[in-house]
C-alpha cells in the first residue's frame, strides 16, 4: 500500500476556534489534508465525542501516522447514507455520523467516499480503502474479503405503491412479477432464494431486475417497470416517510411476507491488510454503544430499534 503523508499537527486555539463556529457544528476539525487533528468533536448538535487515548494507541502505526481511517460508502441509501442535499456531495445518514463519531473516539478521520456497492470490497481488497460502511449485511461469504464490525441488526422489507395495489402479503405474491434489488447486495441472494417457493407452488419465478443503486429501483417503481423494491426495512420505511411527504410508496415487512431470513447483522467492513484497526474500531464502537453516544445517533434516525448492545466481530450465521 503507498506511503500515506504524515498530518501536520494544529495549536490548540485552532481547535478552539473550530469547535466554536456558528451555524452547524463542525462534522471533523482537521488539517488541510482532511485528516483529524486531537480535540473533542461535535458530531450533533447535542453529542460531542472526546477521543480516547488508550484506543488511539490501539491503531495500527500507519493509520495513526496519516491520521485518517478511508471508508467506502454506497450512495445513497437512505438512511444509512445519503446526500445533506439535493446536488451537493456532503454525505450524510447513519454510518456516516457513526463514522464521526468512531473517529472522534480514535482521535483519527473517517473519510468518506462513494463507491457502488459491488465494487467495494474489490475496492478495499486493491488496498483503496480500509474500512466499509454502507450498511453491509456480515456474511461469511464476505469475510474472505474484509473482517466485519457488527454495528446493526436489520432485516428485508418491500417498497410498494403506495397503497401496496398488488396486495402483497405473502413472498410469494410476487412470483411471475417484476421486482427491483440492488447487485451485489445480500437481499438479491435472498430474492434468488424465493424463487424455490414460487416453484413448490407451482407458481411462475420471480422477474429478478437488478440495478447498481437502490435510487434506481425506486425509480422503476416509481414508473412502474417493477411491482415493488426488496431492501432492507429501515431503509424501506425511511423512504416511504420521507419521499414526497410520504404520498408515494408503502412498506410491507414481516417474515410472512419478505420470507425467511437469517440475523446476520450488519458490519463495518474492515480490511485485512490492517492487523489491530478491527480490535481498535470495536472498542471504539463499544465506548460509544456504552456512554449512549450511539443510541444518540439512531435516535436522530428514529431506528434505535436496530441497535445492538455488543460490538462483536464476524457474527454472522451463515
Amino acid at each position: 500500500m503507498p506511503a500515506r503523508t504524515r498530518t501536520a499537527l494544529v495549536s490548540v486555539a485552532a481547535l478552539v476556534l473550530l469547535a466554536s463556529g456558528c451555524g452547524e457544528p463542525p462534522r471533523t476539525p482537521s488539517t488541510p489534508d482532511g485528516s483529524r487533528t486531537a480535540g473533542p468533536v461535535a458530531v450533533l448538535p447535542d453529542l460531542t465525542i472526546t477521543p480516547d487515548p488508550r484506543l488511539h494507541a490501539m491503531l495500527p502505526e500507519a493509520i495513526r501516522a496519516a491520521g485518517t481511517v478511508r471508508v467506502a460508502t454506497d450512495v445513497p441509501y437512505p438512511p444509512f447514507e445519503m446526500f445533506a442535499e439535493e446536488g451537493s456531495g456532503r454525505i450524510t445518514g447513519i454510518d456516516y455520523d457513526l463514522g464521526q463519531a468512531l473517529g472522534a473516539r480514535l482521535g483519527v478521520a473517517f473519510r468518506f467516499e462513494a463507491q457502488k456497492f459491488d465494487g467495494i470490497l474489490p475496492a478495499v481488497q486493491a488496498g483503496k480503502f480500509d474500512a466499509v460502511m454502507s450498511a453491509m449485511t456480515d456474511k461469511k461469504a464476505r469475510q474472505k474479503s474484509v473482517d466485519f464490525v457488527d454495528y446493526l441488526n436489520a432485516g428485508p422489507g418491500w417498497l410498494v405503491e403506495k397503497g401496496n395495489p398488488e396486495n402483497i402479503a405473502v413472498v410469494t405474491d410476487v412470483c411471475g412479477k417484476p421486482v427491483g434489488v440492488q447487485t451485489g447486495t445480500n437481499h438479491q441472494k435472498l430474492l434468488q432464494q424465493r424463487q424455490e417457493l414460487c416453484r413448490a407452488k407451482g407458481l411462475p419465478p420471480i422477474e429478478i431486475l437488478a440495478f447498481s443503486k437502490d435510487s434506481e429501483a425506486q425509480l422503476a417503481l416509481r414508473s412502474g417497470k417493477v411491482v415493488a423494491d426488496y431492501l432492507d426495512e429501515v431503509t424501506a420505511a425511511y423512504v416511504a416517510a420521507e419521499a414526497d411527504g410520504g404520498k408515494t410508496f408503502s412498506t410491507v415487512t414481516g417474515r410472512r411476507a419478505v420470507g425467511e431470513y437469517s440475523a446476520s447483522p450488519m458490519g463495518i467492513g474492515v480490511s485485512k491488510d490492517h492487523p489491530g484497526l478491527k480490535e481498535a474500531i470495536q472498542a471504539a464502537l463499544q465506548s460509544l454503544m456504552d456512554d449512549g453516544s450511539y443510541r444518540k445517533i439512531l435516535l436522530k434516525y428514529r431506528v434505535p430499534n436496530i441497535g445492538i448492545a455488543e460490538a462483536t466481530v464476524n457474527g454472522a450465521l451463515d
